[in-house]
């Protein structure tokens, strides 16, 4: 199989309360690195992003070690990448340098694919009309699109901190997009009419949407779908860890795994299961083991 995985490559800048700080590859470097793991060495995996010229040629070679990855997508550029800092003492995000929205023309070329993952990791990783042109360009394919609203519902203030927004057009984002996830607290606040979870289900599934899913945690996850005019809800336990040692990442996690497995499977319910147990796993083990352990829970599975 072939998969395009597609959205903002990320450098995370961690400040620890002790004074020191810690930067880590993040974003959709996480979405890819998470797949290449699960999928096997017959798949292929499309990155889809730009990265700055300090860590091209780092980012492009951690993820050329893995056999099904093909970096043909990663382009450089000369502005610095998409950054975001992280407070041990603030549960608020500051992001600078938010990058450029990455061109259909750069996209195109990578759809030729049996699945597409687009994961609005900064909220300008690609605007609405370039995801128009990418529906146009695999709809009458058949083509599986999952999106991962993410980032879509934060506005960024003057001083980098990111604050919930409604979304006049979020209708627009979600129609004719087979799977649409997004966790909790962006549900809560996507719409401006704030719209409980199965209202705001009952108004995403006549857009074409298949399976929508909210992630909750440790409270797991809720998907709904419709059926002869029901909606239907199916909820997913979380798989409960001892004190989770990092739950970043498990969102691009949960949907890559979500969608991978829908190939798999054709059934958006097993996708969702398979999807929440290698999310919860995940959260055993600190950012920089999580993705190899995923390889030992495809095995697993």
């Amino acid at each position: 199989m072939k998969l395009t995985v597609i959205g903002h490559f990320c450098m995370d800048v961690f400040h620890r309360a002790d004074g020191t700080e810690e930067k880590k590859f993040g974003g959709i470097f996480h979405s890819a690195a998470a797949l290449a793991n699960l999928a096997s060495d017959r798949d292929t995996v499309y990155p889809v992003f730009g990265v700055g010229e300090t860590e091209y040629k780092e980012v492009r070679s951690l993820l050329s070690q893995y056999k099904n990855i093909d970096p043909a997508g990663i382009f450089q550029f000369s502005e610095e990448s998409n950054t975001v800092h992280y407070f041990d003492d603030s549960p608020n995000e500051c992001s600078v340098k938010v990058s450029k929205p990455i061109p259909f023309s750069h996209i195109k070329k990578f759809l030729n694919v049996d699945a597409v993952y687009v994961n609005m990791i900064s909220g300008n990783d690609i605007t609405v009309d370039t995801l128009d042109e990418i529906r146009l360009e695999i709809r009458g394919k058949k083509i599986p699109l999952h999106l991962d609203m993410h980032c879509l519902t934060l506005s960024v203030n003057e001083d980098g901190t990111r604050v919930r927004k409604p979304m006049a057009d979020w209708r627009r984002w979600c129609f004719m997009t087979d799977s649409v996830q997004m966790n909790e607290e962006e549900a809560s606040e996507l719409s401006i009419e704030q719209l409980n979870n199965e209202l705001l289900a009952k108004h995403m599934l006549p857009l074409m949407v298949k399976a929508f899913v909210i992630t909750r945690g440790e409270n797991g996850a809720t998907m709904y779908q419709e059926e002869h005019k029901v909606l239907l809800t199916t909820e997913i336990a979380f798989e409960k860890n001892n004190e989770p040692v990092s739950t970043i990442g498990s969102g691009d996690i949960f949907g890559v795994s979500f969608l991978y497995f829908y190939l798999k499977k054709k059934n958006y319910i097993d996708a969702a299961t398979y999807a929440q147990k290698i999310a919860s796993h995940s959260t055993k083990f600190s950012l920089t083991e999580k993705h190899q352990q995923l390889r030992a829970m495809r095995e697993l599975l």
